[in-house]
């Protein structure tokens, strides 16, 4: 799924430090505890090589199991089960990643015959950010920014009701699907995935308006976080907001001009507003994800041994 891409230069950093050397493709691995992230790796394979021995094996479902038109997303029974036959362990657990996440995996399990538990803790994303105070000042400034990909983006017509002409400045990152299409419109500033670092495109805009294909949903949401710690008020759907809570903004597309227009004319709302939007933060924070995992893994493991 990865084919060619170099290691995590961050990851790769951690593991330098810590004197840790990376080992691929081994013939087997022995632990009392196997995190597993993101089963869908395997949606291209029909065998897996690697022996997996241990007491509990967590598979991180960072990719949602259904899309919201209730079809899977990727065969999952077939990437769980090249894991489960691959291992002997005494518990196999799913760990989604978000509210939104365990939903679709919740779903899926009730139709399956798989017969993996789903933990009780979800396996969020770390947003340790550097907090950005917010403008006193804010504009009509609307921007975006994602991964590349068509799916990552709604239709023209929802399109041109976030990023209107009328905007001060609407700008996408990871726009390479409309840069490709010569007929965007010409008000938008357009940036490629990665042409431009994050922190510095976030810096042209003072509200992040952020929107989804139909049937894509965000299994977490990372690009919000970023926002958020950015100074930036963020506008999504509702669904995307589930996990976020109040610190975001739910609203269908047609209210966006209006919510902004409010803010603009109310800079301490704004204030206010991301001030909080970046406390609630700190329950995805490292010190969190710690306790977390700890009070998990600390659980007494059932002497249950599953060959599936």
């Amino acid at each position: 799924m990865f084919k060619g891409q170099d290691d995590n230069p961050k990851l790769k950093t951690v593991m330098d430090e810590l004197g840790i050397t990376p080992e691929y493709n081994p013939e087997a691995i022995t632990s009392d505890t196997i995190v597993i992230h993101n089963p869908s790796f395997l949606k291209f394979n029909e065998s897996l090589h690697t022996r997996f021995i241990c007491n509990r094996l967590i598979a991180v479902a960072h990719e949602n199991f259904l899309r919201p038109n209730g079809e899977e997303s990727f065969d999952v029974s077939k990437c769980l089960s090249l894991i489960s036959q691959n291992t002997l362990a005494r518990q196999f657990f799913l760990a989604p990643v978000s509210g939104y996440n365990r939903g679709t995996v919740e779903r899926w399990s009730k139709t399956s015959d798989v017969n993996w538990k789903i933990a009780d803790f979800d396996w969020f994303n770390i947003c340790d950010f550097e907090m950005c105070e917010p403008t006193s000042n804010p504009t009509d400034r609307r921007g975006r920014h994602s991964r590349a990909g068509f799916e990552k983006f709604p239709n023209n017509e929802t399109m041109l009701l976030l990023f209107p002409q009328a905007a001060d400045y609407c700008g996408m990152l990871g726009a390479d699907s409309l840069i490709a299409d010569s007929k965007h419109p010409k008000h938008w500033d357009l940036y490629k995935f990665q042409e431009v670092s994050v922190s510095s495109f976030l810096e042209k805009i003072d509200f992040f308006v952020y929107y989804t294909h139909p049937n894509l949903q965000e299994s977490f949401g990372r690009v919000i976080a970023e926002a958020i710690a950015a100074g930036k008020v963020v506008i999504t759907d509702s669904l995307t907001a589930q996990t976020f809570g109040s610190a975001v903004i739910a609203s269908p597309p047609e209210d966006v001009d209006a919510i902004i227009h409010r803010f603009i004319g109310d800079p301490q709302a704004y204030q206010d507003h991301v001030r909080n939007a970046q406390a609630a933060l700190e329950r995805f924070s490292a010190e969190q994800f710690i306790s977390t995992i700890e009070n998990a893994l600390n659980k007494p493991i059932e002497v249950e041994i599953d060959f599936m």
